[in-house]
């Protein structure tokens, strides 16, 4: 069985995974969608919708 120092650095780890998720999921599929799309947009156009 773990001891209860183990069981929690699981949970700090888990923890800071989700936050980690949390805040990197939009930009991720933003970015995923930025350099997948055909043609490639430029970055100013991306940035500024009035570019």
């Amino acid at each position: 069985m773990p001891s209860e120092e183990t069981k929690e650095r699981i949970v700090k780890v888990v923890e800071l995974g989700r936050t980690a998720l949390h805040y990197g999921w939009i930009p991720f599929i933003i970015y995923v969608g930025f350099t997948r799309s055909n043609p490639q947009p430029s970055l100013i156009m991306l940035i500024s919708p009035l570019a």
